[in-house]
């Protein structure tokens, strides 16, 4: 499993002497390929994450990379302002807001309130407890890293857990992972997908005594949810209770057994799902302008 290259992991990997630039969507009006608030992060020889790719990228690396180049001190942020029909040659149609900034020209504590900041956004985004390393949560979790989420992945195997994961993932190697359910934030989501069934009943109990749990999914057969639910209705569980468990999992209509289609089908459920419920504020200039 790869992880995709990402601009926060990049940034906290620069010393302040490095030359950058950190671009920002602040504004995205009608249809634009991402959304404000959306960063990169350009060096003289790599890019970490994207904008949206095309011409609209090319532009901004473009750009970028000329201010690296020019001598004397970064000096302020820089803004573009594009139309991406007729600027651009791109048939979106909308039109973007950019902010450029040297993070060479930060001084110490304008790059600790910068990264603390960003950090912030990214607690902000939908939160997924994922309960299983195997094949099928080794497909999830390479689809995810990609998408705007935070992982926390459970597993007593830990070498189950792929090395070079992205920092929205976090792994947790316990054998006690319903301490993992009572400590998680209220409004996230659950995904139960373990080795043994014993162990998926066992989480289940738990996550159904958060009121405040956002969404719960269990991996299995429309036959595996018939005996937990009886098993869950002998100990005590309402009806009301088990109509917030997801089992099977996954969109309906597609097909196949194999992991990669499992995960495909949980991923957009999932994405289903949050989209439906959005964590995420839209991107505001005053937030940065709050950390500094």
């Amino acid at each position: 499993m790869h992880s995709a290259p990402d601009y926060l992991q990049a940034l906290q990997r620069l010393t302040p002497a490095d030359k950058a630039v950190l671009i920002t969507i602040t504004d995205a009006k009608g249809s634009t390929p991402r959304i404000s608030g959306t960063r990169m992060l350009v060096t003289a020889a790599a890019q970490f994450d994207t904008i949206g790719g095309g011409h609209l990228e090319w532009k901004a690396i473009a750009t970028a990379r000329l201010w690296l180049a020019e001598a004397g001190a970064p000096g302020p942020a820089r803004e573009l302002h594009l139309a991406l029909g007729p600027s651009l040659g791109q048939c979106c149609g909308g039109a973007l807001s950019l902010k450029l900034e040297r993070t060479d020209g930060w001084n110490s504590a304008e790059w600790q309130q910068q990264t603390a900041s960003m950090q912030r956004e990214r607690a902000a985004l939908p939160q997924l407890y994922l309960f299983g390393a195997g094949h099928v949560g080794q497909a999830l979790v390479n689809i995810l890293q990609a998408t705007p989420c935070q992982i926390t992945w459970v597993d007593e195997r830990d070498h189950l857990f792929p090395a070079n994961l992205p920092p929205q993932v976090i792994c947790e190697a316990t054998d006690t992972p319903e301490a993992v359910i009572a400590a998680a934030q209220p409004g996230a989501s659950f995904l139960v997908m373990t080795h043994h069934h014993g162990l998926d009943l066992l989480l289940t109990e738990h996550i159904l005594k958060r009121a405040d749990a956002g969404w719960f999914g269990l991996i299995g057969s429309q036959t595996k949810r018939a005996r937990f639910e009886h098993r869950l209705l002998e100990r005590g569980y309402a009806k009301q209770d088990l109509s917030r468990m997801v089992c099977p999992v996954g969109l309906p209509g597609i097909k196949g057994k194999e992991p990669g289609v499992i995960a495909v089908a949980v991923a957009a459920q999932l994405l289903q799902v949050w989209a439906a419920r959005p964590t995420l504020s839209p991107f505001t200039p005053q937030l940065i302008q709050d950390a500094r």
